[in-house]
């Protein structure tokens, strides 16, 4: 008799190793100007900053008209701890803590797919959780710098990961264990995660909880009024530890003002009416139904390859069915958030980034039923931006931006990357974990190519930032708290922005022709950080000023018509320029 055949189980090493470099990415840069955020991550770290100087946690401090007040301050106390105080003042300490937020929830969905999976596939199936998850562009976006969402996508998790957890561990006999001391841990967590950001997440939150108990169990009534009580009293501790908040501070009506009115209920107004707004408005409603893929990033077409994929099936009844109760929980987080987002008049997709950890596991639970054409998509994608990212990192080495060694880890992750796309062309059962690789190798160029730029060797010396300490200088904004970032690069001088946009106050001079302006400047300020126009050019000033020091800087807006076919292969000529320190000549 012949022996039985011996399948060999796939090693386990490859997909911890992706998912070992994806979490390392997230530290590459942490401190780096150029790492991917929101555009207003500065004006918080402007309230933060203010706020330490203040000695005192409440009221929250600002010189940026009508910004006080538009978080809640446990986000702003985050930065005060974190930094010290102000002691240990750096970006990479500030946002720090976001990182820590953002393993722990990629720990807790991994733990869940693990759990969910199939008992031959639960190591590989949480390694492509977790990886998806880290390679979410909200994820690498908003999960590891300041103005994040990774603390409310944490602690608005919770009641979820307490939910499912019973429901992979004992199915549908959940109810039970839902005491009042459940609830009011929920109710807690609701009320951290919206003291981060806003008392409205307490009603996606708390709707995802209760639509996910009652639809992964069979219909009681008592189980739906016992659950709805339940829901109800946490919803009450949640919003009362956030309404904290207004008993603390001794300003509680600009909290008001600012926070309730104008940064909340503003969004639920417009002029257009609400139907018009919604259907022909800047933020029509169709445009969240492609808010998941939107927030996937790069992982797009996969996501909705997996969203067409959950339509069809719902065609037929008898799949629905068969939802296993855990699989009803993640659908009811990622229906809920979305619903409830849809209804403001200013939508985003940025609002059901805490629901992204459920997509993460739903997607890695079907990825082999994924169809392929979706994958190749995404490598057809990758493959050009891989090629774009080696060529601005050449052209920096050639610029001398970065040396011999920087240029050569940029070109190895690209054409690590490259490889990763020719490989999942050629081999069919490569496909999908090649899109994975090509992701990540993405993310890893855009890293190593700011790297050269982004440390201190690429800012002023220490020499330079020791006579500046003290001294009155004038610095570019181009937006909204952008002039914040000089209190890192020259510490300790009195900076003041010359150009204002938004909330900001009036820019100075700002119809004067660019030399003018710079003379103007010069004569009432001790010096003036001033942005090249060519790279062929020199200060107009000179040689009534003198050029103190020198950085490169990179352009992130446009003008129609800087880049186009013909030079987009030539980045040298729209993406770079240099931001000079001026002072005026002593008499």
């Amino acid at each position: 008799m012949s022996a039985a055949p011996h399948y060999r189980t796939p090693p386990t090493w490859p997909w911890l190793l992706l998912v070992f470099c994806a979490a390392a990415l997230y530290l590459l840069g942490l401190g780096s100007f150029y790492a991917p955020t929101n555009g207003d991550e500065m004006v918080y770290i402007h309230i933060a900053r203010m706020t330490a100087e203040s000695g005192q946690w409440l009221p929250l401090q600002s010189e940026l008209v009508g910004t006080r007040n538009t978080k809640p301050p446990l986000l702003i106390w985050q930065a005060i701890v974190a930094s010290g105080w102000g002691q240990h003042w750096s970006l990479f300490a500030l946002r720090l803590p976001s990182i820590a937020y953002t393993f722990a929830t990629t720990a807790l969905l991994a733990f869940f797919a693990y759990r969910m999976a199939h008992a031959t596939q639960r190591m590989r199936t949480a390694c492509i959780a977790a990886a998806l998850y880290l390679l979410f562009f909200s994820t690498f976006r908003y999960g590891r710098v300041y103005l994040t969402s990774a603390p409310e996508t944490f602690w608005l998790a919770l009641p979820m990961w307490w939910v499912l957890w019973f429901r992979v561990r004992d199915g549908a006999n959940t109810t039970a264990r839902l005491g009042w001391l459940a609830y009011t841990l929920m109710g807690m967590a609701m009320g951290l995660g919206a003291a981060y950001k806003s008392f409205a997440l307490v009603a996606p939150a708390a709707a995802a909880v209760w639509c996910a108990v009652l639809l992964s169990e069979p219909f009681h009534w008592r189980t739906t009024i016992r659950t709805t009580v339940g829901i109800t009293w946490s919803t009450l501790l949640g919003v009362g530890i956030f309404a904290l908040w207004f008993v603390l501070d001794p300003d509680p009506a600009s909290v008001w003002q600012e926070f309730v009115v104008a940064e909340n209920a503003g969004k639920m107004s417009n002029t257009m009416g609400y139907w018009q707004a919604a259907l022909y408005g800047a933020y029509p409603m169709w445009t969240q139904l492609l808010a998941y893929p939107e927030n996937a990033g790069l992982l797009a077409f996969m996501a909705l390859g997996f969203c067409g994929l959950v339509l069809w099936r719902g065609v037929n009844r008898q799949t629905y069915a068969r939802l296993s109760p855990a699989l009803w929980v993640l659908l009811a987080w990622l229906l809920i958030w979305l619903i409830v987002f849809t209804i403001p008049s200013q939508r985003s997709a940025r609002y059901v980034i805490p629901a992204m950890p459920a997509l993460a596991i739903a997607m890695a639970l079907v990825w082999d039923r994924l169809p392929r054409l979706w994958f190749w998509i995404t490598l057809l994608v990758t493959a050009p931006a891989l090629v774009m990212l080696a060529r601005i990192g050449w052209v920096m080495g050639g610029m001398e931006m970065a040396s011999n060694a920087e240029v050569a880890m940029t070109l190895i992750a690209a054409c690590a990357g490259l490889m990763g796309v020719v490989a999942g062309f050629s081999r069919k059962n490569w496909t999908r974990n090649a899109t994975l690789v090509a992701c990540l190798a993405v993310y890893a160029c855009f890293g190593l190519m700011v790297a050269p730029i982004s440390g201190p060797e690429a800012g002023y010396t220490a020499a330079v930032q020791a006579q500046m300490r003290g001294q009155r200088v004038a610095v570019p904004n181009g937006f909204t708290g952008q002039y914040e970032r000089f209190h890192f690069i020259l510490p300790g001088a009195r900076i003041t922005p010359y150009d204002a946009e938004g909330r900001n106050t009036g820019a100075l001079y700002p119809d004067m022709p660019p030399a003018q302006r710079l003379d103007k400047l010069l004569t009432e300020f001790d010096a003036v950080v001033w942005l090249q126009e060519d790279l062929n050019e020199q200060p107009s000033c000179l040689p009534r000023c003198t050029l103190l020091a020198q950085r490169w800087h990179v352009k992130s807006r446009h003008k129609s018509g800087e880049v186009t076919l013909d030079n987009v292969w030539r980045p040298q000529e729209w993406l770079f320029r240099r931001e000079w320190l001026i002072v005026k000549v002593a008499p």
